[in-house]
């Protein structure tokens, strides 16, 4: 029986919500009913071509459901088991994963090579996005790429942990190291920048500034753990810099991936701070830099990837301080929607408007 699915038929092309055929899972593999996606910013990156991705594909990397079937050899979840889905499992046995790097896996993609499934009106072959195929009813993926879902978690919320939140989290605990009482700014107020403000309240941050280029987002930030709000403009760094006496903030983390942005975060923290870049850019997005200015302001630059997060070591510690009441997922969504509303969902975000959408099956 058909399921159906949000397809890329091709780079730049609109998405196609149609019938799919997926196969029974083979060995190792595994059936999840979903029971929610997000729509995350990289879903939008591989449709218009800024991330590469084999087509015809369905996108969709952070979701939740329930396990339907299992395939010989899992024996880690069994059906009816809820669980989360990790877009980019790790392999175990690269010099990355050798370090304890498991966020750099080198082969943490290589499923999204693979045929996934067919379409149901002319059997196209179908690869999986980024190897999970979210946005569809129903998908099959390796039993790397699922974890059991936290207890007290709802399963639709959980979605969220896939991408989300493990990557705002890990970038302030994992990448930027934020202490108590540091200052922090984040820069990009969707859902990883939600997630992000959050995660510097919990980690005791005392200033915690949001940066977006929408006004309406003010709400959202403070909710989420911002003691001060400032619209992005050309005077946005001197801005944060009266806001922490003059000096600029420890800490400031990136969720949009424009150079310009990028320039902005680095020259908001002060001599010696700490900036972590987690939005995702395209490669004509040049950051420059001169020799002196380096050598003067003393700051570090740093890559952040999936937060530096490893899932199976974050997740339970995620879910105790969601049980604790310290982050609320449901602070992260707003719009709940069908299958039928990622294109218009893809709009809002290209609009910079929004948290994050979150599809419910």
């Amino acid at each position: 029986m058909a399921v159906r699915a949000a397809v890329l038929p091709a780079v730049g092309a609109p998405l196609e919500i149609t019938g799919v055929d997926l196969p029974d899972p083979g060995p190792g593999e595994v059936r999840v009913r979903l029971a929610a996606a997000g729509v995350c910013h990289s879903d939008l990156s591989l449709s218009d071509g800024t991330m590469r991705v084999p087509v015809p594909a369905i996108l969709g990397h952070e979701g939740a459901g329930t396990v339907v079937a299992v395939g010989e050899d899992v024996t880690h979840v069994a059906p009816g088991d809820g669980v989360v889905l990790n877009w980019a499992p790790s392999c175990g046995t690269c010099p990355a994963c050798g370090r304890g790097e498991v966020w750099l896996c080198a082969h943490a993609l290589d499923g999204a090579a693979r045929v996934h499934a067919r379409r149901a009106d002319d059997g196209t072959a179908l690869h999986p996005g980024l190897n999970v195929a979210a946005f569809a009813e129903e998908t099959v993926v390796p039993g790397a790429c699922v974890l059991p879902a936290p207890d007290g978690v709802p399963l639709a919320d959980a979605a969220l942990l896939g991408c989300a939140v493990l990557t705002g989290y890990g970038a302030v605990h994992h990448s930027a190291r934020v202490r108590a009482g540091e200052s922090v700014a984040v820069f990009g107020v969707g859902g990883v920048g939600l997630a992000a403000l959050q995660s510097a309240r919990i980690a005791g941050a005392a200033t915690v500034v949001a940066v977006d280029v929408s006004p309406e987002k003010e709400e959202l930030a403070r909710a989420a753990g911002a003691t001060e709000y400032v619209v992005a403009s050309d005077t946005t760094a001197r801005q944060i810099r009266a806001l922490t006496g003059k000096q600029g903030v420890d800490v400031a983390v990136e969720c949009v991936g424009r150079a310009s942005t990028i320039r902005t975060a680095w020259e908001s923290t002060r001599r010696g701070g700490r900036t972590t870049v987690v939005g995702i850019g395209g490669k004509e997005e040049k950051v420059s830099f001169n020799a002196l200015e380096i050598f003067h302001w003393g700051r570090t630059l740093a890559g952040c990837v999936y937060g530096n997060s490893d899932p199976a070591r974050d997740l339970p510690v995620l879910a105790a301080h969601i049980r604790s009441g310290a982050f609320d997922l449901g602070a992260l969504v707003t719009d709940r929607i069908t299958l039928d509303g990622i294109p218009a969902a893809f709009d809002t975000m290209i609009a910079g408007k929004g948290g994050r959408a979150l599809v419910v099956f």
